[in-house]
């Protein structure tokens, strides 16, 4: 059994960045045997399999019609033989020294989930000290901590991945898996290494600004909230409670995206009305983050939510 399998997801991309992906995994400290690397390419207009030759004897390459992030990431699962599962975007790399790092800690610790940082600074220091939580199970984790939404980044042990899957045809496919994906992990470790780089590149699914596209991140986003809110109530309290606190948290996100991605009130109190009648609004009286509690107060009042609509914007658009 490999130790990790590599799940790499690719569509439309240059084959340089692949290259580079794929090389950040071979220079990694994983016998051949030791690591098992799955390339879906989701329908890409041109497969890249003509420049993969290099690596023909390190990969196993799937393409299939296209479907999706969720689709191609499904596929990878369905397929994983390793001990772990890692995902990796194709226009993303690991950074190998802080990445090792996890290694060990999966090699040594075991834990089912290693949770790891990312970073988007292409030269950002070499790190060279790593701090480590004690392990913790996931409710307990997601009770205290905020999370990642990206699931890449995560090192898990497939056996606790069970029948969830990524929801195909959605953004924010991400953030309805990853809390879902704690709720199963009796072992958690958690690291500052920033073992990940991330590539903000523009037109992107996250990034579109076409109206028709934001709302349809919106509108997706309110519906992941809405599952993840249902599946909460059926869960015992300890679990019940760790997974509110990260509703009550997107909740607040999505509240904060309609006034950035819109700056339409009128739109944003039809947003309100629904999450009233699905009972996420107002927001729990809870004290989760500084952040948490002053966005609470603001939003439970018409001046606040003025306010809101004035300062939110300008803001975003500084950063």
């Amino acid at each position: 059994m490999p130790l990790v399998t590599f799940i790499v997801t690719f569509y439309n991309l240059p084959t340089a960045m692949l290259s580079q992906c794929l090389d950040s995994i071979m220079a990694l400290s994983l016998r051949r045997a030791e690591r098992e690397v799955i390339l879906i390419d989701d329908g890409s207009e041109v497969s890249p399999l003509p420049q993969l030759d290099g690596y023909a004897a390190d990969i196993v390459y799937v393409r299939q019609p296209n479907g999706g992030l969720s689709a191609a990431r499904n596929r990878g699962i369905q397929m994983a033989n390793g001990q772990y599962v890692q995902f990796v975007d194709a226009d993303d790399y690991l950074i190998r020294s802080p990445y090792e790092h996890c290694l060990d800690i999966a090699r040594y610790r075991h834990p089912d989930i290693i949770m790891f940082d990312q970073t988007d600074e292409a030269d950002q220091k070499m790190q060279v000290n790593f701090n480590t939580s004690d392990m913790e199970s996931g409710a307990e984790f997601l009770s205290g901590h905020n999370l990642h939404a990206s699931a890449c980044g995560y090192l898990f042990k497939r056996t606790i991945i069970g029948r969830l899957r990524f929801t195909p045809g959605i953004c924010h496919e991400d953030e309805e898996f990853t809390p879902q994906l704690l709720l199963r992990a009796e072992t958690v470790s958690s690291t500052d290494a920033e073992a990940y780089f991330y590539r903000h590149r523009p037109h992107s699914i996250t990034t579109e600004t076409d109206k028709r596209k934001v709302v349809k991140r919106l509108n997706d986003k309110l519906q992941v909230i809405c599952r993840l809110n249902h599946i909460a109530d059926t869960l015992p309290t300890t679990e019940r409670i760790a997974l509110g606190r990260r509703v009550a948290q997107l909740t607040m996100d999505f509240i904060y995206n309609v006034i950035v991605q819109t700056n339409n009130r009128h739109f944003l109190d039809r947003k309100l009305d629904e999450l009233r009648r699905k009972g996420l609004f107002p927001l729990p009286d809870q004290e989760y983050t500084a952040k948490y509690k002053w966005f609470r107060r603001l939003t439970n009042s018409k001046t606040g939510l003025a306010l809101l609509m004035k300062v939110l914007p300008m803001t975003a658009r500084k950063q």
